[in-house]
């Protein structure tokens, strides 16, 4: 990596001479995918670093996102946020459901529960929250509805590796969680993904849908898809446990030392950590605000990559805004005052293990000069 480029993330790599005996391994072994040994070894390391009871492996969080909804038999109509990555309703359209946005808590990003009961309708089968950037949705909130309705909640939690609240896994809320291990991830398997289910039944019906709808040599019960991962992925996802815990504080203290140098710069806010959260650290967003910065976000994203730093406008444009998604009656202009605000403002600055005190004064000192 080009010391002079600064990108918003960067996968950890550990060292590769403790990649190759897996490699060596998994080649004389010949089982190259297909439930081996690495991939059940990283589901029970996993269920025990995470505090889960049931782990599914994928090859990727989209993946996962799309069983999810099959193995839930999700229709109709699901409310979900429209600060995500497109990939959150894009699972949606994949299975034929119609998603209905409501907007976000300016103080979390995430979905505003105040919001979801207004767009329950007849049809409406699930709520499809995310917890934004690692936050926390307001799980006992959005219980409480699910509950009095009868909806089934399925959590996008691509961003919450290691996350609790008040000592509990964020990932055992809900009735489903889907996470990412995409190489932009704090923790990644180069691509990768799972579902966090509570039961053997849900977790056995999960792995027949990401295997073709196989049971055994013979039998298939479901039109599943090919979802599986590797035996390589699995070995990437053994060795990064190792380091994880190191690679969160890192990103704490990175956080930390963002939010000391940009507190005095005028118009720029940002996320504090939630009380009683033990947070991952995911990404650093900032908000800039025009009237009182004196320049937009994207003025500052323009100088920064002409320095080099590559940040991201990151949820910029919303899903709503997409053409697929601007048709639909909850996705018009006004409807989504606080999520369009946020959009416009955001900006993602660099913040990976790679990273050091000295790029961090640069980065700000950038931010800092541009007004």
């Amino acid at each position: 990596m080009d010391n002079n480029i600064i990108t918003v993330t960067s996968p950890f790599l550990p060292p590769l001479e403790g990649f190759t005996p897996y490699l060596q391994d998994i080649w004389e072994s010949r089982w190259l995918t297909n439930n081996g040994k690495y991939h059940q070894a990283l589901e029970t390391a996993l269920c025990k670093h995470l505090g889960v009871r049931c782990i599914s492996l994928f090859s990727n969080g989209t993946s996962a996102l799309v069983s999810a909804l099959q193995a839930t038999r999700i229709t109709g109509e699901v409310i979900t946020t429209p600060y995500s990555f497109v990939a959150t309703t894009h699972a949606l359209w994949w299975n034929n459901i119609k998603p209905v946005f409501v907007d976000i808590e300016a103080g979390t990003f995430n979905i505003d529960p105040s919001k979801i009961e207004a767009a329950i309708t007849p049809k409406t089968t699930a709520i499809l929250p995310v917890h934004v950037y690692g936050n926390p949705c307001q799980v006992h909130r959005i219980k409480e509805i699910a509950d009095a309705y009868g909806l089934t909640v399925i959590y996008d939690a691509c961003h919450t590796f290691g996350v609790t609240i008040e000592g509990l896994p964020v990932l055992n809320f809900g009735d489903l969680s889907v996470m990412s291990f995409h190489a932009t991830k704090v923790y990644n398997t180069f691509e990768g993904g799972a579902i966090i289910s509570h039961d053997e039944a849900t977790k056995k019906r999960i792995d027949n849908l990401k295997n073709f709808g196989f049971v055994n040599e013979t039998t298939v019960v479901a039109p599943g898809i090919n979802a599986k991962m590797n035996e390589v992925q699995a070995a990437m996802g053994l060795l990064q446990l190792k380091y994880i815990d190191r690679v969160i504080e890192k990103r704490k203290v990175l956080a930390e030392t963002y939010r000391e140098k940009l507190k005095t710069i005028p118009g720029i806010t940002y996320l504090e950590d939630l009380p009683g959260v033990k947070h991952c650290y995911s990404y650093f967003p900032i908000l800039i605000n025009k009237d009182t910065y004196g320049d937009t976000r994207d003025d500052v994203y323009e100088q920064l990559k002409k320095q080099n730093v590559f940040g991201r406008r990151y949820f910029y444009p919303l899903i709503s805004q997409f053409p697929t998604y601007r048709g639909l009656e909850s996705a018009q202009p006004g409807k989504l005052p606080v999520a369009e605000k946020l959009a416009e403002e955001v900006l993602c600055l660099p913040i990976h293990p790679y990273l050091d005190n000295e790029s961090i004064t640069r980065i700000v000192s950038i931010i800092r000069g541009k007004r």
